[in-house]
């Protein structure tokens, strides 16, 4: 393979794992790359740092090893410069990582890494952000909120608890959702703008999305009353809320959120809140080691 990467590790992620694994990962990258560096960072602005450092040594390939806070930051220098980006899962939620196909096992994500195959995949944008995952702005940002605040359970049990606690004080809002082809104006819970179908530690809340489409999945859901939401948590786990009464979806190139005064989230990660324009960027990311089935 030869070239130069740079191995970004997150030790926290997965309480740990990536720091329990970190040895073994770099062990395999080095033998088929011509320069390792080791990038470890327990901050943002580290990360950034570190990954900035290695780009003005002239990297060719960033290999991620962490969550989806992790991968986050990680799409967030590679868009920027055309620079490969490898994951390796090691968080409790691996929403990006599930979505694209990459192997749950940490090593053997890595020898898909090494493997040659390439593709270019859609992004997300928000002004000056990124994001390869999903955009929410309502109640599941909302739960967002809480869910990152929680440091126990861990994965879809930390949602499922964060859900339960926002269910008391949650009201719909006045939502008008703009795109390119349509106009929805509504008393809604939720909005989520999917470039790939997962969030929430594997709630698959746009199950259609694709990150080759050149299009989001737009999944909204209108007024709701708490039972009606209790209800629907079941079929959201498994997908099969795209066919409730208060469901809508649609699929665009841009959206355009506001109305209500709500967080947005994207990636996991708070956006600010609405007012928000949303954009699809085709073949935005060149990503190694997986493809989008």
């Amino acid at each position: 393979m030869g070239g130069h990467a740079a191995l970004a590790v997150h030790p926290a992620s997965g309480h740990g794992a990536a720091a329990r694994i970190a040895g073994r990962v770099a062990e395999r990258l080095r033998t088929a790359v011509d320069r390792l560096d080791l990038l470890v960072a327990n901050t943002v602005a580290e990360s950034r740092a570190l990954m900035h450092s290695s780009a003005a040594a002239g990297l060719d390939l960033l290999v991620v090893l962490g969550g989806d806070g992790a991968a986050h930051q990680g799409v967030q220098f590679c868009a920027e410069r055309d620079v490969r980006l490898g994951l390796v899962p090691a968080g409790t939620g691996n929403d990006f990582a599930r979505a694209l196909g990459v192997p749950e096992d940490p090593l053997a994500a890595t020898d898909a890494v090494l493997s040659g195959v390439e593709q270019r995949i859609d992004l997300g944008r928000v002004g000056d952000t990124w994001f390869g995952t999903v955009l929410c702005a309502g109640f599941d940002a909302l739960v967002s909120e809480r869910a990152n605040r929680l440091r126990w359970p861990s994965g879809p049990r930390r949602y499922d608890l964060a859900i339960v606690s926002e269910l008391a004080a949650f009201r719909p809002r006045p939502l008008r959702v703009r795109t390119e082809d349509t106009t929805l104006e509504l008393e809604a819970t939720m909005v989520a703008v999917g470039n790939t179908g997962y969030y929430g530690g594997g709630i698959p809340i746009c199950p259609g999305a694709r990150p080759d489409d050149g299009l989001f999945d737009v999944t909204v859901v209108g007024r709701a009353s708490r039972t009606e939401l209790v209800r629907m948590l079941p079929r959201l786990r498994a997908g099969r809320h795209l066919d409730h009464p208060a469901v809508q979806t649609l699929r665009a190139r841009e959206v355009v959120l506001e109305g209500a005064d709500w967080p947005a989230y994207a990636d996991g990660e708070p956006q600010g809140r609405l007012p928000m324009a949303v954009r699809c960027v085709p073949g935005a990311l060149r990503l190694a080691g997986a493809q989008v089935r």
